[in-house]
């Protein structure tokens, strides 16, 4: 019969309440075994390497069941500490995971031991119990977690695994035999309407720590806040700081103190409200984002598709599938293409929680495309439908939908490759397909006719001389108002920083889309950029955006005032300086003339963004336009973008409020990236500052 080693694995955490404990008086570990078994402890710990699983030679000796028990470790009658028994079930099968190995965990530490058993010939009955082992004990810190897991070495099987919770001071009525819960501070959390009070009832004469934190499923906890103490002290949190997983950890000030930690508000909503609110979507790569919240969450993520108008995003399920989401692990999606219109949907218990469109910063606001879905069956069957708030319309069809109509030329320009392709595997693709040369098509009949109506009532004034300066009064306040409802036009100058700069002034054209105006920047234009030159495509950009009477937007980033200051010195750039789309570098030469000659004021407006630059920073030259810091001035900034003798709206403020709102995700992901926490949004007294 071979000799079992068996691994048993533990890691430290939090405990039901035990009203009475037994008690075990010497500092040895030790173990012993059922009747007829012999079992020995290795007089040293072992390393934690459990290896990988191999075929067993024969009948073998394996761990079956885990069962743990509290003690206590006793040098005296006050003198005592929390100790994990643990006690391994053991049979004999056809693999086995012999060495037991208790690994515990209390970070940052480990441990594992190592016992040895041995079962007679008679006892072996293939199948059955042949007793158990038990391991005494695992000294293990109050408050805390133990993981354990069981296997044999070598490993036959796939390892056993408890988690035991254990009790801290308050929860023990031995507690005055362990001298470790004399002084510790008594904690206790109250509610004051909206606010959370931490009242500590110590002496005044008591030094104490205190710590809250992020307690995260995987990888250390998350730091928030840290101070020393003295005395007693009754702290109060926001309840806008309040997430599932804020836990508190308070200690004395005393060499080898124990550590209380609760964590009070994993099923408070007001915590739960908030951690969704504090989601982010973020995307990483054309197919890769992740989703940056405080605490775990359970998650699923799907796909969808977002037409203008205002109507529901249909999730594309199927043919994509729901994923299930890590907080902060990166996940992908099978595209080929991003388009403004995908965005992702995040549902926790059936219900929608979250949801982002985010190609939208990079590719520009929400397009008027149909979505097609090619399904894909046995013998090269296929069939096609287009997407639309009723359901999925077949092509071709003659239903009255909009879908429906176009059909026909959807199905051409599928064919001829004028459609964008954006996912594709065995059971079918997806399709996005342009439809504005169908509408300006439509629209070109309408002004064919109106022009018809326009010159048939031009002879008929024209005989009627007296009323001719009446008609011409009208037709130009028509132009007027007809130039005013297609909105400004605002042409976005910008130095590229860094990535993380170019996805915030995406962020910012995409929500001023959202507004009567017609916004132009050189994130959305690469192709043409690319095709022309940076000076060519800004030359033809500028002198369009003037003579329609809109306006150019320098937003200035500290790359941006480098570059001023550079050409105002030399007149020149040094080459390589910026990437080859940098139309902000290219356009200088164009805009210096124009403050230079004082023809600026009125057809340029500068900004720059909160906490990334003062506008005192921007040339002494560009500040003879306005120069508003963004979103702190947005209604201001927003009233300059209007036509200059537009009436002051008075949905300006609303406005600013969308803008401000839409911008906000970019700008905590520009300012605050994933895992350091936010100024200002810390908890407690001093937030942000540690002792």
């Amino acid at each position: 019969m071979p000799v079992p080693w068996f691994l048993l694995s533990l890691a430290l955490g939090r405990s039901p309440v035990v009203l009475s404990l037994e008690r075990l008086v010497g500092p040895q570990d030790a173990t012993h075994c059922s009747p007829g078994l012999s079992c020995h402890l290795w007089d040293s710990d072992i390393l934690c390497l459990p290896g990988d699983i191999v075929p067993a030679p024969g009948p073998v000796l394996a761990p079956t069941h885990l069962q743990t028990e509290l003690v206590l470790r006793c040098q005296k009658e006050t003198d005592c500490d929390l100790c994990l028994r643990v006690a391994v079930h053991l049979a004999v099968h056809a693999s086995l995971q012999a060495q037991v190995v208790l690994s515990f965990q209390a970070y940052p530490t480990a441990r594992c031991v190592l016992l040895e058993v041995q079962v007679p010939a008679a006892l072996v009955q293939f199948g059955q119990s042949v007793g158990s082992v038990v391991y005494d004990c695992f000294e293990a810190a109050l408050g805390s977690e133990v993981r354990i897991w069981s296997y044999t070495q070598p490993r036959y099987e796939k390892e056993l695994n408890h988690t035991q919770q254990l009790p801290d001071c308050r929860g023990l009525e031995v507690r005055n035999s362990i001298p470790s819960c004399w002084a510790l501070p008594w904690l206790n959390v109250s509610a004051d309407g909206d606010n959370v009070h931490l009242v500590l009832n110590v002496s005044e004469e008591q030094h104490f720590g205190l710590s809250l934190y992020w307690n995260q499923v995987q990888g250390p906890p998350k730091p928030r806040w840290h101070k020393n103490l003295t005395g007693p002290q009754i702290i109060t949190l926001n309840h806008t700081d309040l997430v599932p997983c804020l836990c508190i950890q308070v200690w004395p000030l005393e060499p080898d103190s124990v550590r209380t930690n609760i964590c009070p508000f994993r099923e408070d909503p007001r915590a739960h409200r908030n951690l969704w609110q504090a989601a982010r979507l973020r995307l990483l790569t054309l197919q890769s984002w992740l989703l940056d919240a405080p605490c775990w969450l359970p998650a699923e993520a799907a796909l969808c598709w977002r037409a203008p108008g205002g109507d529901p995003c249909q999730p594309l399920v199927p043919p994509l599938s729901w994923e299930n989401v890590t907080v902060d692990k990166v996940l992908e999606f099978p595209l080929l293409k991003g388009h403004p219109n995908l965005c992702v949907q995040v549902n926790s218990s059936e219900k929608l929680q979250l949801q982002e469109c985010l190609w939208a910063d990079s590719l520009g606001p929400l397009k008027d495309d149909v979505l097609l879905l090619e399904t894909r069956g046995p013998q090269d069957n296929r069939s096609l439908c287009a997407l639309e708030p009723s359901g999925c319309t077949s092509l071709p069809s003659k239903a009255s939908t909009r879908a429906a109509r176009l059909g026909e030329y959807l199905l051409q320009d599928l064919q001829s490759g004028q459609c964008l392709q954006l996912w594709d595997d065995d059971l079918g693709a997806l399709w996005a397909c342009p439809t504005d040369k169908y509408i300006h098509k439509r629209w070109a009949l309408v002004w064919l006719a109106c022009l018809l109506f326009a010159a048939a009532l031009s002879l008929i004034l024209l005989l009627k001389k007296d009323h001719a300066k009446g008609w011409l009064r009208l037709l130009k306040q028509d132009v007027r108002s007809g130039a005013a409802a297609r909105g400004r036009a605002a042409l976005l100058l910008y130095s590229a920083d860094d990535s993380g700069f170019e996805r915030l002034v995406g962020a910012l054209a995409s929500a001023l889309c959202q507004l009567p105006l017609r916004v132009a920047v050189d994130l959305w234009s690469r192709r043409e950029l690319s095709a022309q030159g940076p000076v060519a495509w800004f030359h033809a950009q500028r002198r369009q955006t003037l003579q329609e009477g809109g306006v150019v937007v320098l937003l200035f980033s500290p790359g941006a005032v480098a570059l001023c200051s550079e050409w105002l010195q030399d007149g020149v750039s040094g080459p390589g300086a910026h990437g080859p789309h940098d139309a902000f570098r290219a356009s200088l030469s164009c805009v210096l003339p124009d403050f230079l000659q004082g023809r600026a004021p009125g057809s340029y407006v500068g900004a720059c963004f909160d906490r990334l630059l003062h506008p005192d920073a921007v040339p002494a030259l560009f500040r003879t336009v306005p120069v508003f810091t963004l979103p702190s001035q947005l209604p201001d900034f927003l009233g300059a973008l209007q036509q200059p003798r537009a009436p002051r709206s008075g949905r300006l403020q609303e406005r600013a409020e969308q803008v401000s709102r839409a911008l906000q995700p970019a700008l905590d992901s520009y300012f605050h990236p994933p895992g350091t926490p936010a100024p200002g949004r810390g908890v407690g007294p001093g937030a942000g500052d540690g002792t």
